[in-house]
């Protein structure tokens, strides 16, 4: 999978590199216990900082989404094996994209309308397998 970051976004870096990790595990781009590119690697392939780098793979370890090791580098968990319910970070996040939506005046129907169809696209992938 190929990262691409867009310098003119109001995304930080960092979380455009973490977005594009998790959708790549969430369409199966990436497989799961692969290995990622070293911190150093990936830094200089987006032509960004290191520490940008870690600090997206430090929010993907700490979201449980990879595996970080010294020796064997970073590797993406097996999100199959680890189906939960989302927590509370997570419903955080989704009740503050909701706000936005509403704030925007977007009515309801509308907007289950539109998640169910972004959800139909990222789920297609797996239902194919």
């Amino acid at each position: 999978m190929r990262l691409e970051i867009d310098l003119t976004s109001d995304v930080p870096i960092y979380r455009q590199i973490r977005n594009q990790i998790v959708r790549g595990a969430a369409t199966g781009a990436l497989a799961p216990g692969e290995q990622m590119p070293t911190v150093r690697q990936l830094a200089a392939d987006l032509g960004v900082n290191p520490m940008t780098v870690n600090k997206a793979y430090t929010q993907l370890k700490a979201e449980g989404l990879l595996i970080m090791n010294r020796r064997r580098g970073a590797r993406l968990c097996d999100i199959a094996a680890r189906r939960t319910l989302p927590d509370e970070a997570f419903d955080r996040r989704a009740s503050q994209l909701l706000a936005e939506a509403r704030a925007r005046g977007i009515s309801k129907q509308a907007l289950l309308v539109r998640i169910s169809e972004l959800a139909d696209d990222l789920y297609e992938s797996e239902e194919g397998s």
